[in-house]
């Protein structure tokens, strides 16, 4: 079998900026646990790879008098302004690790909203970054698809921001409809470059091999939309968090397309390329080293 890599696959900026501090952090920091409000990022692996370093998990119903004196890293999806004032007042060390992109998208949301503007977001409601950037809006309006825009009763000027996660489609989807029914109507572009460099890299992937392994967490959206592209193209295509997770009929094939999510550690994604060149080694991979 021959394996072909997409040229651009795995970690963004903002993820390995987040993993790269709390590493740092569980590395210098004596006082323990160290905590991360949430996972840090959407892959289990990498959560579970902090755990051992002494990084733990800690729900937002969990923000109580635990929190005081210890460090607490803000996911990279963020965090609403009133959980970051809870939190400094519970006497938390806040290390900030959330991604710069979505502090951009929170800081026009909030300009938006104090400058009178009806602010949409575009994206999944329940998304940690949605939630995030929400708390800067309040009153926002969240929708995931242009019938929802449609229904939607807006005084103007509106502003538009999307979940730097979507696809452009489907951004652009939702914004036709807005612009067919309010004539001030701002829209920023929101979406990170990341996530466009992975959907072009898999289009050009796709041209190469005859079926796609998609390499990423299940809960985290940039890795199930590449997922839908993979299959949108009309190439076999599965979704899986490691190596273990490849399914016989995957070495069927001549050639074989690997991507990631940008929340995927360099360490599963190698170890799933290893697998697929030795196929007797797929069922032992250890999910991160």
């Amino acid at each position: 079998m021959i394996v072909l890599r997409a040229d651009t696959l795995g970690y963004c900026m903002g993820v390995r900026r987040a993993m790269d501090m709390a590493v740092k952090t569980a590395e210098t920091e004596t006082i323990r646990p160290i905590y991360t409000l949430g996972p840090l990022i959407h892959n289990p692996q990498a959560v579970e790879d902090l755990r051992r370093r002494g990084v733990e998990v800690l729900g937002e119903q969990e923000t109580d008098s635990r929190v005081a004196g210890r460090i607490v890293i803000l996911r990279a999806h963020g965090v609403s302004p009133a959980l970051r004032s809870r939190l400094e007042s519970l006497g938390a060390r806040l290390a900030d690790a959330t991604c710069p992109r979505v502090l951009a998208s929170q800081r026009r949301a909030r300009r938006f909203h104090e400058s009178g503007y009806s602010v949409v977001l575009v994206g999944d409601r329940n998304h940690e970054e949605i939630v995030a950037v929400t708390g800067c809006a309040p009153a926002c309006s969240v929708v995931g698809s242009p019938e929802e825009a449609l229904a939607l009763d807006l005084v103007e000027p509106v502003g538009v921001l999307a979940q730097t996660t979507v696809s452009e489609e489907e951004y652009e989807a939702v914004c036709g409809v807005l612009r067919s029914r309010y004539s001030r109507l701002e829209i920023v572009d929101t979406i990170c470059p990341a996530t466009r460099e992975r959907q072009e890299s898999l289009a050009r992937l796709a041209d190469r091999a005859e079926a796609i392994v998609v390499v990423g967490g299940r809960s985290s959206a940039n890795t199930a939309r590449l997922f839908r592209a993979a299959r949108a193209l009309g190439k076999p295509a599965w979704h899986i968090e490691t190596a273990a997770e490849l399914p016989p009929e995957v070495f069927g094939f001549s050639v074989l397309g690997l991507t990631a999510g940008a929340s995927t550690p360099d360490s599963i994604i190698a170890e799933v390329e290893d697998a697929l060149m030795r196929p007797e080694r797929s069922r032992d991979t250890p999910a991160l080293s």
